[in-house]
């Protein structure tokens, strides 16, 4: 079994800063692309970021220039700095691993956490 677990959110002024955090835990043998997502009420998820394990990343859209994503192989932990907080950024944010699990090294799973809120005041 592979665990997801965030860290790092609340409330922040717009304008201001939050680091995301989360730590993969289980029974791992590799972890490959890892990434972020949103979901605000009444919203459907979204993508926020992702990061392979080589470090190649992709950006939403709405958080390029913004957040920076990385990531820390040794701790099978992925982050999430966000900078510039704006009122729409507000969601709940959901980390996610493709993991290869040493019961079963040649299927991928994808794994989700449970969730972080972030809400940012105007």
């Amino acid at each position: 079994q592979v665990q997801l677990v965030e860290s790092g959110g609340g409330l922040v002024q717009a304008g201001g800063s939050l680091r995301l955090s989360c730590a993969a835990s289980g029974s791992i043998f590799r972890t490959n692309a890892m990434g972020w997502y949103r979901q605000a009420p009444g919203e459907q998820r979204e993508l926020v970021a992702t990061i392979t394990d080589d470090d190649r990343t992709n950006y939403a859209d709405f958080v390029k220039g913004r957040f920076i994503i990385s990531r820390d192989n040794a701790r099978i932990a992925v982050y999430l700095q966000m900078n510039g907080l704006k009122p729409e950024d507000a969601a709940v944010y959901y980390c996610n691993a493709d993991v290869r699990t040493a019961q079963n090294r040649g299927i991928i799973y994808r794994y989700w956490g449970q969730g972080t809120q972030v809400t940012v005041s105007s």
